[in-house]
């Protein structure tokens, strides 16, 4: 039997993606995988959507109430299966990720954004990759898309490496692209902290215990960008990037300055 891979999707009103989400995952080329979808009680009809399509799916579904919410099971076929975690209160990506992370059973997980989309050869491409590398974390490259997830021809290319300090000048992980191999690192280290930008937190966390991120410099993935996406949410993300340096890597000013120099030129140069 081939490793299966755990696919986290945190859901919150993604009611306009989230068919074509759980439709992109089952036509992956990479068949053994579990889809664990948590609905951070979203106030649309993503989670009534994706019952539905458990609904069609399979008329053996399994309904449990856990202690964040109501978990219903089901299997797409002898491989693939969905599960969704319907949580009774809004608490964030980061902690809809880590429920994901806490039920997983895959030997891998793999991180997805309900409004991204994977091309169908993504699992297996990069599955391949993490072994060849015998690599603890890995991510590919990707380009920005429109509303629609069209291509924009906006590549983001990818390093062979990355470690610690690399990292902090460069937000080059992109949350969509990440797999682990949990035989290589336990859950609790790709756990996500409570902060906003909680996913490159995350990446600087887990570099800084001494791993090492590999990246497959081919686009797997789109990373579909709103029109809302201004110099606003610009200089939000300088504040929050600022505020990683200081409070969560507990860097110094100068060298917080001299980071964050750095990575707003790398940001800036991404986007053009």
């Amino acid at each position: 039997m081939e490793d299966k891979v755990s696919i986290i999707v945190p859901v919150y009103r993604a009611e306009s993606y989230i068919t074509d989400t759980i439709k992109m995952v089952r036509e992956q080329t990479y068949k053994n995988w579990e889809l664990i979808l948590v609905d951070d009680a979203s106030d649309d009809k993503s989670a009534e959507l994706i019952r539905k399509v458990i609904d069609e799916a399979s008329a053996e579904a399994e309904s449990v109430n856990t202690a964040e919410g109501v978990c219903l099971k089901a299997a797409f076929s002898k491989t693939g299966q969905i599960i969704l975690i319907s949580k009774n209160k809004n608490e964030g990506a980061a902690a809809a990720r880590n429920t994901g992370i806490g039920l997983a059973q895959g030997r891998y997980i793999a991180f997805l954004d309900a409004d991204d989309v994977w091309f169908p050869n993504k699992l297996e491409k990069e599955l391949a990759f993490i072994k060849e590398k015998e690599a603890a974390f890995a991510f590919t490259a990707y380009e920005f898309g429109d509303e629609q997830a069209k291509g924009l021809g906006k590549v983001v290319k990818v390093p062979e490496e990355l470690g610690y300090k690399k990292a902090l000048t460069r937000t080059v992980i992109f949350t969509s692209t990440v797999m682990f191999d949990m035989d290589r690192i336990k859950k609790e280290q790709i756990l996500m902290p409570a902060v906003e930008s909680e996913d490159t937190a995350a990446w600087w966390k887990i570099l800084r215990s001494g791993y090492t991120a590999y990246g497959l410099n081919e686009v797997l993935v789109i990373y579909r960008r709103p029109k809302k996406s201004l110099s606003s949410n610009k200089f939000k993300a300088m504040k929050r990037i600022w505020s990683l340096y200081r409070k969560e890597e507990r860097l110094t000013v100068p060298v917080s300055a001299f980071c964050f120099c750095l990575w707003a030129a790398r940001a800036t140069l991404r986007r053009l």
